[in-house]
């Protein structure tokens, strides 16, 4: 099952490594890994998902836990959390494809970004599962080059992952 895991820590030189070296030496595979400054330059938010039970989860909490540099973990709850995540994508600009990719982008409330003779270049946000569905139903019309970013997610309601 996809588990979501917010981790603030402290925006140093290092950290990063230590927290994907710690997913490396338990043999834990990284969904996504999304790193980003805060409300405060001195601290930085690493958005981790990935594929755990709850044990594994467990154990993964418990080592961030213990790194000197995290301030704080927290397993985000779907439903009780919003995610984001970024797609950019280059399409190959045909006459009888054009219609049918701006239909899906009305659709999918996507952006057009770039548009040339031949290429569209398309900006879509939201929920890692469309993100995979706008991917999957714009491959037939030759995706030349792609870009996603991993999940980002906050906390519904007054929540806040700074506090303690």
């Amino acid at each position: 099952m996809r588990k979501t895991i917010a981790v603030y820590v402290e925006n140093k030189y290092g950290v990063l490594a230590r927290i994907s070296g710690l997913f490396m030496r338990r043999g834990f595979n990284i969904d996504s890994l999304t790193v980003g400054e805060t409300e405060d330059p001195d601290f930085s938010r690493v958005t981790v998902t990935m594929d755990a039970d709850d044990n594994i989860l467990n154990q993964v909490v418990n080592q961030l836990n213990k790194l000197y540099n995290v301030k704080k973990v927290k397993v985000l709850e779907r439903g009780s959390s919003t995610e984001r995540e970024l797609l950019l994508l280059k399409l190959a600009n045909t006459a009888d494809k054009r219609s049918d990719i701006m239909a899906a982008c009305e659709i999918y409330n996507a952006k057009i970004i770039d548009y040339s003779r031949r290429t569209i270049s398309i900006e879509v946000t939201g929920d890692s599962d469309k993100i995979q569905s706008f991917v999957e139903l714009m491959i037939p019309n030759g995706i030349i080059e792609m870009c996603r970013t991993g999940v980002v997610a906050l906390e519904r309601g007054d929540k806040v992952l700074a506090e303690n």
